[in-house]
């Protein structure tokens, strides 16, 4: 379960840093995109702060509904307890990533399978610690999808909307075609 640090997270977090706000020649027309990056708003006290919230929101939601939704004793449930929980927390850190892109890569795109099959694939070896019959039962895959859409959800739709109220700057130019420019 120690691998949910390493294996399961390590490839899509990385695979952000190739992600492209603008193309590189519509960043060169359009200095004021440097104008955002001065200002320090990607990097500040609130930006982080918000993170941190989302991450408290994220776990409260991720344990609390799979408490509330394992409704079985703590002996015989602990282990379906376990499972959905686990699960949930690889799938929403996955489906974070996926929020957070602007560009897609072939990169991304390959890290975030790759690891999605890589989790999937180590199930059969964590036995020990979750009751993996349980993993293959309608009643979990309601639970898991019940789990994911508390905790991306909002989030996703937060982001959406404030994209369309009140657009960055680099998304007013980025669906300029670049190839007019050159």
């Amino acid at each position: 379960m120690i691998g949910y640090g390493t294996l399961y997270t390590f490839a899509p977090v990385f695979s952000l840093v190739i992600d492209r706000d603008v193309d590189e020649r519509l960043s060169t027309l359009y200095p004021e995109l440097y104008k955002e990056l001065t200002l320090g708003r990607s990097l500040s006290y609130k930006t982080f702060f918000i993170w941190l919230l989302i991450s408290i929101y994220q776990g409260c939601m991720i344990q609390g509904l799979s408490q509330l939704l394992i409704k079985e004793s703590l002996t015989d449930g602990f282990l379906k307890m376990v499972g959905l929980s686990y699960l949930a927390l690889c799938l929403t850190e996955l489906l974070m990533v996926a929020v957070e892109v602007t560009t897609w890569h072939y990169i991304m795109i390959g890290a975030i399978l790759v690891t999605t099959a890589v989790l999937f694939g180590s199930l059969p070896f964590l036995g020990g610690y979750m009751d993996l019959a349980f993993l293959v039962t309608p009643g979990f895959l309601w639970r898991i999808v019940a789990i994911l859409a508390v905790t991306v959800g909002p989030i996703w739709a937060v982001k959406m909307i404030s994209r369309r109220v009140k657009p960055p700057t680099y998304r007013k130019v980025m669906h300029i075609n670049v190839t007019h420019l050159a």
